[in-house]
C-alpha cells in the first residue's frame, strides 16, 4: 500500500460521507408525520456533524497531498452509498439513514486499515473519530424505528 492507496480511500470516505450529508439533510427537509419536530431536529442534528466532517476529510486529503473534487459529481463519483431519487415516510428515511451510517463505517474501517499499514496516525485517528459519530448516529436512528409501523 501507498500515499495514493490513502488518498484514495480518504476519497471515497469524502464522497460516502457528502452522499449521507446530503440525504439526511433533504429528509430533514421532507420529514412528514407526527414525530416530525423530533426526527426533523435529530437529522439537523447529524447533517450538521456531517458537513464540519467533510470539511476535516478534505482537509486530510490535501494535507497528504491529492485534491479533491471542485464540484459535487466529482466529489461523489466515488460513493458507495446510493442516493436517493423519492420521499419515503418517516420510518423508513429513518431506516435508510441507519443502514448508510452502518455502511460508511465499512468505508472508514478500509480507510483506517490502509493508514495503519502506511504509518499514517493522523488518518487512523480521523477515520476512528468518524466511525464512532456514525455508529452513534445510526444507534440513534435505530432507537428511534417506529415498530409498530
Amino acid at each position: 500500500m501507498t500515499q495514493s492507496d490513502i488518498q484514495k480511500e480518504l476519497k471515497i470516505v469524502l464522497a460516502d460521507t457528502f452522499v449521507l450529508y446530503f440525504k439526511t439533510h433533504a429528509f430533514h427537509w421532507n420529514v412528514t408525520g407526527p414525530r416530525f419536530r423530533s426526527l426533523h431536529g435529530m437529522f439537523e442534528e447529524q447533517y450538521t456533524e456531517m458537513w464540519k466532517a467533510t470539511d476535516e476529510i478534505a482537509e486530510r486529503i490535501r494535507t497528504i497531498g491529492a485534491f479533491t473534487g471542485n464540484n459535487p459529481s466529482d466529489i461523489m463519483k466515488d460513493a458507495t452509498l446510493d442516493h436517493v431519487s423519492q420521499t419515503p415516510d418517516a420510518n423508513e428515511m429513518i431506516k435508510m439513514l441507519a443502514n448508510d451510517n452502518r455502511e460508511i463505517v465499512k468505508s472508514l474501517k478500509k480507510a483506517a486499515e490502509v493508514a495503519v499499514e502506511n504509518d499514517d496516525a493522523a488518518t487512523e485517528d480521523l477515520m476512528i473519530e468518524r466511525m464512532q459519530a456514525h455508529e452513534e448516529a445510526a444507534w440513534m436512528l435505530e432507537s428511534s424505528i417506529d415498530k409498530a409501523a
